[in-house]
């Protein structure tokens, strides 16, 4: 996910690109709505970052939750747009705009359950959905995911580990509010949200390194361009204890790809070291997987 500090949405972004944005933010943070509103608010168990602090105000004033979550917001839209840039402020904005309505709109809708364990795992399910596609198409809906993006550019941690970090502090808060037992199901809701988060960030075709060494390396070379459909470079190497020469297969795969690749090693070369590893971005070369940009 790249976020751009010199130009404006109109000029980087074409009219098809900028509506498939635009509709995606709308998406998630209605879907975000609907976990607050429906699920989590009225068993009282709260969200993390802003939108927790949001919740516990409403509850304490009595107020609308939409006023906060627009309210308490802005100062890290500010940030946003000093530090990631103009075209993450307005998608930032337009999404925490349609969350703060959206909530004011669901607020007289009854929720779906009193049960607080289906509704912090379903809130949780819904919420991680919502929040990751915001947050894939170039938006935030709360300051800690703000903060979390700008970490993710610079530590080994991803976006949801980062918020989950956060949260951690944030939701505690909701055991002097709402009692212990709402907090523990806060922290029920905000694992499932942030695993969520991940996987809509990601996708399905998240990218996977895959080391082989085998001294069958040019048949299982040639077997995975052409049965996988990707692309090998051999690597040289040296066995650290025997001293022996070794060539090193290289290539990258996505997630759904590697059965299909095990399966090819297994049946070339069953004795060859396979290891395979996640990988956070794939960018240049031959690689094709479906990115956002």
């Amino acid at each position: 996910m790249e976020q751009t500090v010199a130009k404006s949405v109109h000029q980087k972004l074409p009219i098809g690109k900028l509506l498939k944005r635009i509709l995606f933010i709308l998406i998630g943070a209605s879907l975000v709505s609907v976990a607050l509103e429906i699920f989590l608010v009225p068993n009282n168990i709260i969200d993390g970052g802003i939108v927790g602090v949001s919740i516990i105000a409403s509850h304490l004033t009595g107020m609308k939750l939409g006023i906060f979550l627009f309210l308490l917001n802005l100062p890290f839209l500010l940030i946003g747009y000093k530090q990631i840039g103009k075209t993450f402020a307005i998608s930032t904005l337009f999404g925490v705009t349609v969350m703060s309505l959206g909530t004011s709109l669901l607020h007289p809708v009854p929720g779906l359950t009193d049960d607080p364990l289906l509704a912090a795992v379903f809130g949780g399910i819904i919420m991680g959905i919502g929040v990751g596609l915001v947050l894939r198409y170039g938006g935030s809906l709360d300051g800690t995911e703000i903060i979390a993006v700008l970490f993710n550019k610079k530590s080994p941690f991803s976006v949801g580990e980062i918020v989950m970090f956060i949260n951690l502090f944030i939701l505690s808060s909701a055991g002097f509010v709402f009692g212990w037992d709402r907090a523990m199901y806060s922290l029920i809701a905000y694992y499932i949200a942030f695993k969520m988060i991940d996987l809509t960030i990601e996708g399905f075709q998240e990218s996977k390194s895959v080391w082989i060494i085998s001294d069958n390396h040019k048949e299982l070379g040639d077997a995975i361009v052409a049965r996988l459909g990707r692309g090998v470079t051999y690597l040289k190497g040296e066995g650290g204890y025997t001293g022996d020469e070794k060539k090193v297969i290289f290539c990258i795969i996505t997630r759904l790809e590697e059965a299909k690749l095990k399966l090819i090693v297994e049946e070339v070369d069953p004795t060859s070291f396979l290891a395979v590893g996640n990988i956070h971005d794939v960018r240049g070369g031959q690689f094709k997987k479906n990115a956002i940009h």
